[in-house]
């Protein structure tokens, strides 16, 4: 069976040592980036099945930066490795493509168990094999084509956000709980974390809300949870 190759991208000695020796014992295939010019580089040439990407790099790139340009040509799963993780740097981050953060220090298990729910989302995204579609007034999902268009016009979500976005719509006019929506898009061991969703949505609702401030399609319920609202059709 195929190992998985995995891109790390640090300019620290010490944690590029860490991650790799982590990695090569679990399996994966790993390549190394100093920069972040190196990694848009390696990220073209050797396609990893992962990207691990720290947001401080030197020179001119920094791992937003990276992963912006990343996602100008792959939806390879991005994993950030970041110092804070304020709600600010979280949407700072998902708006770039990251798909989810591990705060320094951290731990093997913590990185595999985070690396396993990442590129198990991507999987799911992959593999929604259903060749049904939603019409929700000017918004249409295709799950079997995985896009999301307005008026015709494709609107761009990493796949976190398509799953997420897919949770809500398979379930129109109903309320998701919190937790609900934590454990089928992040996995059980998210199902506590709030502000992870908060920060989803929020990103979510300014890609396909035509006014995200007054948002009229993933409305919240307070303390519960949040519901994908589509008019009855007549």
């Amino acid at each position: 069976m195929k190992k998985a190759k995995v891109l790390v991208v640090d300019d620290e000695p010490k944690v590029i040592h860490l991650v790799r020796e982590i990695l090569n014992a679990s399996g994966y295939d790993v390549v190394v980036a100093l920069n972040g010019e190196r990694a848009v580089e390696l990220a073209a040439v050797e396609q990893p099945d992962m990207v691990i990407l720290d947001i401080m790099l030197p020179e001119h790139l920094d791992g937003y930066d990276v992963a912006r340009r990343l996602r100008e040509f792959s939806e390879v799963p991005i994993l950030m490795l970041t110092a804070r993780v304020r709600e600010t740097d979280l949407l700072r981050g998902f708006e770039a493509g990251a798909d989810d953060y591990l705060t320094k220090p951290f731990s093997s298990k913590e990185l595999l168990a985070r690396m396993k729910a990442v590129l198990k989302r991507a999987h799911k995204s992959d593999q929604l094999a259903s060749a049904s579609e939603l019409d929700c007034g000017d918004l249409h999902i295709d799950w079997a084509r995985h896009r999301v268009t307005r008026k015709g016009e494709e609107i761009q979500l990493t796949h976190t956000e398509f799953n997420l976005l897919s949770e809500l719509a398979r379930h129109p006019n109903q309320v998701l709980l919190h937790e609900q929506l934590l454990s089928a898009v992040w996995g059980s061991e998210y199902c506590n974390d709030q502000e992870y969703l908060r920060a989803y949505i929020r990103y979510l609702r300014k890609k396909i809300e035509i006014d995200p401030s007054n948002p009229r399609i993933i409305l919240r319920c307070p303390g519960v949870g949040y519901s994908f609202v589509c008019p009855e059709e007549e």
